[in-house]
């Protein structure tokens, strides 16, 4: 009864404060207002009528029923709140998201951190103070990296729809591709053409190719290891140690330059292999150079450690690593060479299965995008005279090639492949790449786009060369890893192509280490970011219009007897002088 009473005193009250209002002119603004509820309840919403003529508010001049000016006004404002709220939402939830990946990435690193590489005791004793602070003083300053259990970030991010539809999105271009290409055979042949008369040819000589890297792997998997064991055997034992030292070095630096460096670029040379058959062997010899060099560089030092220790009982022959850690090491995605890495139970064979199709489906992709892109504009490179406007035409024509051949090069190597190899050997970390997409600065971008080669580059180029130069020449070590890095992607163009056109090195040397330190990591904000991606683009149209161009002056153009400048002189230059009757044909 208390509530009923109170419900029809407040009534009663505003009734009487809106009929005092409407009698009382433009004073009784304030006292409308201040008549209305704060916030209206469901039954007054629901119960509000449309305009008419039993009262006129006074608070605009205009006829309404009790209260709907005003409630229509509180309405609006709530559904403001409501949208800021959501603005603010959102704006928290993409702070969140970011801090927490900052965090989880800085608790990753302290954890790693503070726990020592993980080498079972069976393989490596304890080491006495001495000696490990002699391997500290062997290895350098850095520590090495530092393996701990970690997925890929597409597969993080392949779990969020809108990400995904990217994805979808690339399969859906793969899909018109295929069948503008159907369409476009059917209308010129009046049939179906399904041949792959391009990948037939880019892997020609396959059975060559297989038997080649079986000589290569045999090789690197008996050399560097009986060398590193017979020294490591001998070392302390020998009063000659320096000699012995410098005797199976040089060995095994013989070994690298001619078994594994000469021997195959030779084979592919003089059999003369199509492109893709000499990527595989050229990319394979680099990998295979790169894992001996690794697998001496992490086991000498604990030999070393025992140089001076001469009251150690402890024996050499458990600091040798056992043949089967090494085999794992040549198969393991990655270049840096552990005893053991951290490991999953299981291995997901569907998931092998998906990555190694997605590998294939990228490879039609690119075969795609080369018959649709590239041919149709370079096959006639020989009719076309050599000048500015040509040649801006081809770079702005080849960006799209180019940016497509570069993502597919990507997902096809440095996600789909090597977490292949990781999922089948239960290899747990599985940080291949970084976030290199939202990079504001080519230094973080040379840093995250292949970390499995940055990793290597970084510690045994520009560690080692610091520690060896006492930390004085910082800009000279840079300066070493980027004309290293420029050095091998030009020989393996060379070598793959069959012809030296020094593109890619100059684009290293000059644009890459300006961008360097022009664009470097105080660089930040969105527009950073779109530099970033226009100057890569610009660049990857480079790559594809010239290296084009000059692979099919080199076939349209042979040279008959050149000499040795002519050799080095780019063929699209004066190619356009000649007469090809096959071309104009």
């Amino acid at each position: 009864m208390n509530i009923e009473s109170n419900r029809l005193t407040r009534g009663f009250h505003f009734k009487t404060q809106l009929s005092e209002g409407m009698e009382s002119g433009d004073d009784s603004v304030l006292r409308c207002r201040s008549a209305l509820p704060k916030m209206p309840t469901i039954s007054n919403l629901d119960g509000i009528g449309g305009e008419g003529s039993n009262g006129e508010n006074p608070c605009n001049g205009e006829i309404h029923s009790n209260g709907k000016m005003e409630v229509e006004r509180l309405i609006s404002k709530k559904l403001q709140l409501k949208r800021k709220a959501e603005h603010l939402k959102f704006d928290l939830m993409r702070q969140f998201d970011s801090q927490v990946l900052e965090f989880m990435d800085s608790l990753i690193e302290e954890s790693a951190s503070l726990e020592p590489a993980p080498v079972p005791a069976v393989f490596s004793p304890p080491l006495s103070d001495k000696e490990r602070s002699k391997l500290r003083h062997l290895q350098g300053s850095s520590q090495g990296k530092q393996f701990v259990f970690r997925r890929s970030l597409l597969d993080e991010l392949f779990e969020v729809n809108h990400i995904r539809t990217i994805y979808h999105m690339f399969i859906a271009l793969l899909i018109l591709f295929i069948l503008s290409t159907l369409v476009v055979d059917f209308i010129d042949e009046g049939r179906l053409v399904l041949d792959f008369d391009l990948l037939v040819y880019v892997f020609g000589q396959f059975p060559l190719v297989v038997i080649t890297w079986i000589c290569m792997f045999l090789s690197v998997l008996v050399v560097p290891y009986s060398l590193f064991h017979t020294w490591a055997s001998h070392y302390h034992e020998s009063h000659h140690g320096t000699l012995w030292s410098l005797l199976l070095g040089a060995l095994f630096l013989l070994y690298q330059g001619l078994g594994l460096g000469f021997l195959p670029t030779f084979v592919v040379v003089k059999n003369s292999f199509p492109p893709a058959s000499c990527f595989i062997i050229i990319l394979e010899q680099v990998r295979l150079m790169m894992k001996a060099h690794s697998y001496i560089r992490e086991n000498v030092p604990k030999v070393l450690a025992l140089e001076k220790d001469k009251s150690s009982s402890s024996p050499v022959s458990p600091l040798i690593p056992q043949l089967s850690h090494y085999i794992y090491f040549l198969f393991a995605p990655t270049l840096i060479y552990r005893d053991k890495y951290p490991r999953n139970p299981i291995i997901r064979w569907s998931y092998v299965a998906s990555k190694l199709l997605q590998v294939l489906g990228c490879l039609f992709y690119a075969y795609y995008v080369f018959v649709r892109l590239c041919i149709p504009q370079f096959r006639s490179i020989s009719q076309q005279l050599f000048d500015l406007r040509a040649m801006v035409l081809c770079v702005f024509n080849s960006i799209l090639p180019g940016v497509l051949v570069l993502f597919l090069a990507f997902f096809a190597f440095l996600h789909c492949w090597l977490n292949a190899f990781a999922e089948m050997l239960r290899f747990a970390d599985r940080m291949f790449y970084k976030d290199w997409w939202n990079s504001t600065s080519f230094a973080n971008y040379y840093r995250t786009w292949n970390v499995v080669v940055h990793d290597w580059l970084y510690y045994y180029v520009y560690c080692d060369f610091l520690w060896m130069s006492k930390k004085r020449f910082r800009a000279a070590g840079m300066l070493l890893v980027f004309t290293m890095s420029a050095v091998v992607h030009e020989y393996i163009l060379a070598i793959c192509f069959g012809f030296f056109y020094p593109v890619l090195f100059c684009l290293f040397m000059c644009f890459g280490m300006m961008f360097n330190f022009i664009l470097h990591d105080r660089r930040k904000g969105p527009i950073w970011n779109v530099i970033m991606w226009t100057a890569l683009f610009l660049g990857q149209g480079v790559i594809i219009c010239l290296y084009s161009q000059e692979w099919y002056a080199q076939r349209y153009c042979p040279l008959q007897e050149p000499s040795f400048l002519e050799l080095l002189k780019p063929r699209s230059w004066s190619c356009h002088l000649q007469t090809n009757p096959a071309v104009d044909s």
